[in-house]
């Protein structure tokens, strides 16, 4: 966990890689509380039987389920001093390389690559690859763009 002293110093690390971060275990009752929540309901998630036959050997986590975890993995990379207040603002560009097994595990790493003046605060840019511990391609790289806010954290 990189511990910045401030917006400022977070801005001086532009360009910096931070992690990887500790893994984080993805088991077949997330996939289906997330199946739940989205309403997406397709085999290759929540069927382990069919799934097994199917073209990844078992069931994957949904590509929105790995992106979804990004403010946590991220989360335990860094954290900034003297802020109130993180918002996610949105995402640049995002890919699921390659899909994520049940049962599998992912951590993150986060290079920054921007920090920029926004109105009452600060927008953040950051590319983010996430791993699994099946080792080869990434099963998410997203450009994910947040917002700091300055204050006393409450």
């Amino acid at each position: 966990m990189r511990e910045f002293a401030g917006i400022e110093a977070l801005a001086a690390a532009v360009g910096e890689t931070l992690g990887p971060g500790p893994w984080e275990r993805i088991d077949q009752r997330r996939v289906d509380l997330f199946a739940d929540a989205t309403d997406d309901h397709q085999w290759i998630h929540v069927d382990p039987v069919r799934a097994a036959a199917g073209p990844f050997g078992g069931t994957i986590a949904h590509g929105y389920l790995t992106l979804s975890l990004l403010p946590v993995l991220v989360g335990r990379l860094f954290r900034v001093d003297g802020v109130a207040m993180g918002i996610n603002y949105g995402l640049n560009r995002v890919r699921f390389p390659a899909p994520l097994p049940v049962g599998r595990a992912v951590r993150a790493t986060a290079l920054i690559a921007e920090v920029t003046a926004v109105e009452g605060g600060v927008q953040v840019v950051t590319t983010v690859t996430v791993q699994s511990d099946a080792g080869g391609k990434p099963v998410c790289v997203a450009e994910s763009v947040s917002r700091l806010y300055p204050g006393a954290a409450r």
